[in-house]
Formats: structure tokens, C-alpha cells, sequence
């Protein structure tokens, strides 16, 4: 794959080793959701580097002085159902967050993205979003989902992927240019049933023992 200017890879050694809790299909779903929990808590951190911030004077217990702090609210918003396994981790990081919901499935006669819940803030545009949502795999439900979100004036986007496909990257990087992509793994191809491969499995199912 060319090198594609907004898509960057999580890739640190403790990324990497929950990355192998994640892949390892002998992960109880106990120790899954706790290792989803813990990466999406470090691509979060990750994802931050790139937010926009403010100056501003506060009083130490010793004197004035200027810091730096994000400069705006911020929406997580996860891609349900496997999305609400990063939310946890998330929101460690970012406690005041406000949370929007987006629900997607595909119709199976057209393959194209059908939104049946969708709960966002008013004046999305107001906040600075990130896009919750495991697997990246054809990119059509995370396209979808932006479009959305821009419709709904949202203008500064990012999203967090634990697994990403070479073919769902180059879609949606190349359809939303405007938006930063972050993943712990990019994996080559997608098999004949839209899985990622090696990947991890289906993450919903993973997450809440649906198997």
C-alpha cells in the first residue's frame, strides 16, 4: 500500500502485545474485552496528538501560570455494537466526553450501509469527534458513518481501528481525505466473506460472547 498521508499506525510495543491478546482465538472474552479496553486507551492517547489546543492561565498553589488544554469538547462515537467494547477505555482518558451513538447494518441485496440508530449531540460542529469502531475492513459502515457525522456539521474527525484492511484504508482515506485514521494493525486482504485476514474474528461476538 502507498504511504497515505491521514491513515497512521499505532505501533508500539504494548500496542502490539494487546494486539496479540486480541488475535489469539483463545482469548476468553473476559480477557478480550479488557485488552480491546486497554489499546483503545493507548490509540486514544495517540489520536490526541493531532487535537487542536488553547493556551490559558491557571493559579498553581505557588503562582499564575499558562498551560495548554484541548480546546474544545469532545464527542466519542461508536460504531455499535463492537465499537462500545473501546468506549470503556476511551473515556478513561477523556471523562468529560460527551458519547454519540451510530448504528449501521448492511442489506444483504444492495451490500450498502443501512443506518437504524443514530443519536449525535446538537451542534456537532461545536466538538471534536472520534470515531470509535474495531475493524476496518471494506470501509462501506465507516464511510457511511462519516458522511453522517459531516451532515450533522461535525468538521474535525478522527478514528480508532484495532485492525484495519488494506482495502477499507485506501476507501475511506481516499473518500474522507479531511479525516486522521489510527489503527494497531494493517492487515493485507479481506477474505470471501469481508473478514480481515489474519484479523481477530468477528469483534462483537468476541466482546460479548455471542459465538
Amino acid at each position: 500500500m502507498a504511504d497515505i498521508p491521514n491513515f497512521h499506525l499505532v505501533d508500539d510495543p504494548l500496542s502490539r502485545h494487546k494486539l496479540a491478546v486480541l488475535r489469539d482465538e483463545r482469548t476468553p472474552t473476559p480477557e478480550f474485552r479488557q485488552a480491546m479496553k486497554e489499546l483503545s486507551l493507548l490509540m486514544v492517547a495517540e489520536a490526541t496528538h493531532v487535537m487542536p489546543t488553547k493556551h490559558t492561565e491557571i493559579n498553581t498553589p505557588l503562582e499564575p501560570t499558562e498551560v495548554e488544554e484541548i480546546s474544545g469538547p469532545v464527542c466519542l462515537v461508536p460504531v455499535l455494537r463492537a465499537g462500545l467494547g473501546m468506549l470503556d477505555g476511551a473515556l478513561a482518558l477523556l471523562p468529560k466526553a460527551t458519547v454519540g451513538f451510530m448504528g449501521l447494518f448492511r442489506d444483504e441485496e444492495t451490500a450498502q450501509p443501512v443506518e437504524y440508530y443514530v443519536n449525535l449531540p446538537r451542534n456537532l460542529e461545536d466538538y471534536l469527534v472520534l470515531v470509535l469502531d474495531p475493524m476496518l475492513a471494506t470501509g462501506g459502515s465507516l464511510s457511511a458513518t462519516l458522511f453522517k457525522l459531516k451532515e450533522e456539521g461535525a468538521t474535525w474527525v478522527s478514528c480508532l481501528h484495532a485492525v484495519s484492511a488494506v482495502p477499507g484504508v485506501e476507501r475511506v482515506c481516499a473518500e474522507h481525505p479531511d479525516v486522521n485514521f489510527y489503527s494497531a494493525a494493517l492487515d493485507p486482504e479481506l477474505d470471501e466473506n469481508a473478514f480481515i485476514v489474519p484479523g481477530l474474528g468477528d469483534a462483537g461476538d468476541r466482546l460479548y460472547g455471542t459465538l
